[in-house]
């Protein structure tokens, strides 16, 4: 099921992914990030680390490897990725997403 128009209609972030690959919404605090995103294509994303993210997969699949330790999520299933670990992996087309950022600035929002 798609992410509802109030939600698809917040602004975009600028994110180093094609829209044609990803698409996305975001809510930003002084305390973090929420990030809805859709995945049109299959995606590989490079290994990479930051500040704690936590995130949660509404339909798809995701495989993250984090920390060294590969796992498959779905619809339901909930990661934590803590600060500064490298992680990356595949995500699938059709797959949603909400990833919360300890970092408000991860990714700029788009005006």
């Amino acid at each position: 099921m798609p992410f509802p128009d109030f939600i698809t209609e917040l602004p975009g972030m600028d994110v180093p992914f094609p829209e044609d690959v990803v698409q996305t919404s975001a809510v930003r605090s002084d305390n973090g990030l929420v990030a809805f995103l859709t995945f049109l294509k299959d995606m590989e994303l490079p290994p990479h680390s930051h500040g704690p993210q936590w995130g949660t997969v509404v339909e798809g699949e995701i495989e993250l490897t984090i920390g060294g330790e590969t796992r498959t999520y779905r619809a339901g299933d909930s990661y934590n990725i803590p600060d500064g670990v490298v992680h990356g992996g595949r995500i699938k087309a059709g797959t949603r997403a909400i990833d919360v950022f300890a970092e408000a600035d991860r990714y700029p929002i788009k005006e």
